[in-house]
């Protein structure tokens, strides 16, 4: 496991971007597009990794709670340089409200963010309050790539009247929404494949892509993905020795992942993750659905997604 950033930071890191990079040229694609990693403003990514500092610190004297160690815990230019190091050629900056007034604001952020950052697919995201279908037209129209939903912290049905018209516009405009809409790692009032079910009959042309395959659900929104075909699931910590003991993918929905192969697309929650990022790598191959389904996930499903030439900033 990666310790923090003062245990050898520069032979460690080396250690490791060599191994990443190994990897995927070993599997055979030009290098990595990474659907969910984490930039935000300082002060709230402070608060997130708060929330992981304390993941499985209450467990009731039973030894039941699980450490979540943050591996990443730089500052925002090393982990900018480390996904370069990494050979990730495009990733997301993943940013959400858990209240109302938030994501205009933080959609402000991460648009200055991506002008700054090579590499880095501009993201927005949205609330269900007033307002919200102007600024979300307003980040689609100034060029947002892709936008975050997270159903569990913000605590709001995907189906809220007020968001009806985000989402037609966004299925409209063919934006990818990455949405963290599973019960995993904690359910919230809103989470689980029902709500998003119903959101899809009403929109059946969004973009959806369910975050962590939809751990621990992850048959139901394989289902999903088989009913609508725009629907994608991102791998980000599924299949890792962390996950599996919380939250095991059944093993005998392997071969819908290989069915659903063009539509899954690699994220890892960098920097947010208690392993080092090669090892979600190496869970994806030790599936063993072979060199070509990788090749799809670490790059080919992504490029085509979010129309990535040979510049991922075209």
């Amino acid at each position: 496991m990666c310790g923090d950033s003062r245990d050898s930071p520069g032979r460690r890191d080396s250690t490791e971007a060599a191994a990443v990079r190994e990897f995927w040229g070993r599997v055979g694609v030009p290098g990595l597009i990474d659907v969910h990693t984490h930039f935000m403003p300082e002060r709230v990514l402070r608060k997130v990794w708060a929330y992981f500092d304390a993941f499985g610190a209450d467990d009731g004297g039973d030894g039941g709670g699980v450490a979540w160690p943050i591996s990443y815990r730089h500052d925002e230019e090393r982990r900018v340089e480390l996904l370069g190091e990494f050979g990730v050629r495009a990733f997301t900056s993943m940013l959400y409200p858990h209240k109302a007034g938030m994501a205009r604001w933080l959609n402000d952020w991460a648009a200055d963010f991506a002008r700054r950052t090579p590499g880095c697919l501009r993201t927005a995201t949205f609330f269900p309050e007033p307002g919200v279908e102007a600024y979300v037209r307003e980040a689609v129209e100034t060029g947002a790539r892709v936008f975050k939903a997270h159903v569990q912290v913000g605590g709001y049905d995907p189906n809220d009247a007020l968001l009806d018209p985000v989402w037609g516009l966004l299925a409209d405009a063919g934006t990818p929404v990455v949405t963290h809409c599973g019960s995993g790692p904690e359910p919230g009032r809103h989470t689980g494949p029902g709500p998003i079910a119903r959101l899809l009959a009403r929109h059946p042309r969004l973009r959806l892509v369910v975050a962590h395959m939809g751990m621990p659900e992850y048959a139901e929104f394989l289902a999903l993905a088989e009913r609508y075909e725009e629907v994608r699931l991102d791998t980000t910590m599924a299949f890792t020795d962390f996950s599996e003991r919380l939250m095991p993918f059944p093993r005998a929905e392997s071969e819908r992942l290989v069915a659903l192969g063009e539509r899954i697309v690699l994220g890892s929650d960098f920097p947010n993750i208690p392993y080092a990022y090669v090892h979600q790598l190496e869970a994806l191959e030790r599936l063993g659905l072979g060199d070509a389904w990788l090749r799809g996930v670490l790059h080919g499903n992504a490029a085509r997604l979010f129309g990535l030439g040979s510049d991922p900033g075209e």
